[in-house]
């Protein structure tokens, strides 16, 4: 993309997250008082005014997991390895001290790291929260950097200092407006089903870590990749198990930000593990997807493991009548780690998203219903009155979103309501989204359209 990229990098718990979500200025990555919470590379884009307001200047701004963790679930390697690779790719480092705690071996070793790098470098000492503070930071001039900037994410002390000294450190890198992504794609799923894989299998590299242990991802990372001259950022998110299951208020935050990245995402990959069967987990989180309304693929992962157990078309059987709420879903048989059928899937993500973004012409969608009409099927009726839409109007995409104005709309209960649904994907070139349908008394329209005639 051509937009420097800026690292923060620090030992464990020294507020990487914390400076990273005020200078965005919203909740980008989880904050706890547990070290080791962030293990993948999340990152997200700043943006100010350019001198003389000729456009906007922006950077990315990359959040690491902290150097030297010991990490209880024996990840420390990997998430060294996504250090290591978020200082590779910044153009200027911001080096993270705790001034509470004074200078640290750990500390001191970073910094060595840093030095034989021959990188770009603003220190930073943060937890500074009052200026009585200030002075105590002169000893980390030790490390070679010079001064520490004294700052505080949780006061907004000196973020602007900051912001102003990266933006003059980058004042010779090109960094116009990131550009837009043409599609939002989040992986969802239960604990080990293959996302992280699936995230490293499109983006072509090891972009999130990939492990054997349960519960290896704990936020929502959005990975931004380049396919054919177009930006799709995917999103990898956290396993969701049982909330009784749940360890501790880490687990908590992330199954939030799974919903946050199902609510956020144009098309949802819904990924189930071929190996063992559905769970409650499953299924809750096809309710999710569908009270929704998103567009989604199911994706049956580990297919290589599986395929000598049951044909597809049992498989897709069994998946019908386990997960009715997503009867609309295509289903994709895939093997993550080997990049199988994986190509196929996003293409089909492209078709989704061009129906769920389909604009119907009214005459076309009445029409539809003139059908839906005359069939009457399904339809509840009084001792003397059908269920009738006098006209339909599409007022939304994405979800693609009808307003029917109706004689009646207790009439319109959830049954037929569903039934007119399913009804319209077969009529329109809807066939593999949701649809939401909203209804209003024809009636009451009249009244207040005489009401307004007399007031005049």
């Amino acid at each position: 993309m051509g937009l420097p990229v800026v690292t923060i990098v620090g030992r464990p718990n020294v507020g990487k997250s914390s400076l990273l979500n005020a200078l965005a200025g919203e909740m980008i990555s989880i904050v706890e008082p547990t070290a080791g919470v962030t293990r993948d590379r999340v990152s997200t884009f700043i943006g100010r005014p350019a001198p003389g307001g000729e456009g906007e200047r922006y950077f990315e701004l990359v959040d690491t997991g902290g150097y030297g963790i010991v990490d209880s679930d024996e990840l420390s390697a990997h998430i060294e390895g996504q250090i290591f690779q978020a200082i590779e790719a910044a153009d200027l480092i911001v080096f993270m001290v705790d001034i509470r705690d004074g200078l640290t071996l750990l500390d001191e070793k970073i910094a060595q790291l840093l030095r034989r790098g021959n990188l770009d470098v603003i220190g930073v000492a943060h937890k500074a929260d009052s200026a009585k503070m200030f002075p105590t930071a002169g000893e980390f001039t030790r490390l070679g950097f010079g001064e520490f900037l004294c700052v505080s994410a949780e006061n907004n002390l000196n973020k602007s200092v900051l912001l102003d000294r990266i933006f003059e450190r980058l004042a010779d890198k090109e960094s116009g407006a990131p550009p837009e992504p043409v599609m939002k794609i989040a992986m969802v799923g239960k604990r080990n089903a293959g996302k992280s894989s699936m995230v490293n299998a499109i983006a072509g590299v090891e972009r999130v870590i990939v492990s054997e242990v349960p519960g290896t991802t704990r936020d929502s990372v959005d990975v931004r990749i380049e396919k054919d001259g177009k930006t799709l950022i995917v999103i990898d998110t956290a396993g969701v198990r049982k909330r009784g299951k749940m360890a501790d208020s880490i687990e908590f935050y992330s199954s939030v930000r799974v919903f946050r990245s199902i609510q956020r995402a144009d098309v949802v990959w819904f990924l189930v593990d071929a190996t063992v069967p559905l769970s409650q987990v499953d299924k809750k989180l096809a309710r999710q997807i569908a009270e929704e309304y998103r567009a989604c693929i199911i994706v049956v992962n580990k297919w290589d493991l599986a395929k000598d157990i049951a044909a597809t078309g049992d498989y897709e059987d069994y998946l019908t009548a386990k997960l009715p709420v997503l009867k609309y879903a295509p289903i994709a048989f895939t093997t993550a780690t080997a990049g199988k059928n994986v190509q196929a899937v996003l293409d089909l993500s492209a078709e989704l998203f061009k129906q769920a973004n389909l604009r119907v012409g009214t005459g076309r969608l009445n029409k539809a219903f003139e059908t839906i009409r005359n069939e009457r099927s399904g339809a509840k009726r009084t001792k003397t009155t059908w269920p009738r839409v006098y006209y339909a109007t599409q007022i939304a995409t994405n979800p693609v979103t009808i307003l029917m104005f109706v004689n009646n709309p207790k009439l319109f209960d959830e049954n037929y309501l569903r039934y007119v649904a399913n009804r319209l994907q077969t009529l329109l070139p809807v066939a593999e989204v949701p649809i939401r349908l909203f209804v209003r008394s024809h009636r009451s329209e009249g009244s207040k359209r005489k009401a307004r005639a007399a007031r005049r």
